[in-house]
């Protein structure tokens, strides 16, 4: 697992993109705080600038570094899911412009597997995590469903099985500082 960590740290540190396993699907992925690669994201999936991206931090210390203010509920939420699930939080900070939606809100998963975890963790920075599909197109359950657009599209691919074999995209919830909490996808 290290030598699939180092090679991918060293393709996001010259902003390129890799498509890796997540807690949820396979997704591609690349510094959240690089705007030239998170140009290319938007680029190989076919899908405008408007269009908003989530990101995966390692643990909750390092999306405390990224959000102005994490609400208390947030941490409710994520001990209590049973799945991945991403939160889209207000006022994002430190991250690329073109990654934060119209809004001012970034969505935001803390990474619940191992491999994401400690690449996150060893990069030192947030990581950008879409689906590995094409715009219009189905997310892919398994790496077999993914296009070969996409596999050529990206700089490296991480030669790793996902820990959960039983891929689904994400929940997704929105919280607001005013404590209102609005359910995206289940």
């Amino acid at each position: 697992m290290m030598d699939e960590i180092n090679k991918s740290i060293e393709v996001l540190q010259n902003g390129g993109l890799i498509l890796y396993p997540t807690d949820s699907v396979w997704s591609i992925g690349c510094d959240a705080t690089n705007e030239e690669a998170i140009k290319k994201v938007f680029a190989l999936k076919g899908i405008k600038e408007a269009n908003s991206l989530l990101c995966l931090v390692a643990n909750e210390a390092m999306l405390e570094r990224y959000v102005e203010q994490v609400p208390d509920l947030a941490y409710d939420i994520m001990d209590l899911a049973t799945k991945p699930t991403t939160i889209i939080y207000d006022k994002p900070k430190g991250i690329a412009p073109n990654l934060v939606a119209k809004d001012n809100t970034l969505a935001i998963r803390v990474a619940s597997d191992k491999f994401c975890q400690y690449l996150i963790g060893k990069y030192k920075k947030p990581i950008v995590a879409t689906s590995a599909n094409l715009a219009g197109q189905k997310t892919p359950i398994n790496f077999k469903e993914i296009d070969a657009a996409i596999l050529s599209g990206v700089d490296y691919v991480v030669n790793l099985e996902p820990e959960n074999q039983n891929a689904v995209p994400s929940s997704i919830i929105k919280l607001g500082m005013d404590g209102l909490v609005k359910v995206i996808r289940e």
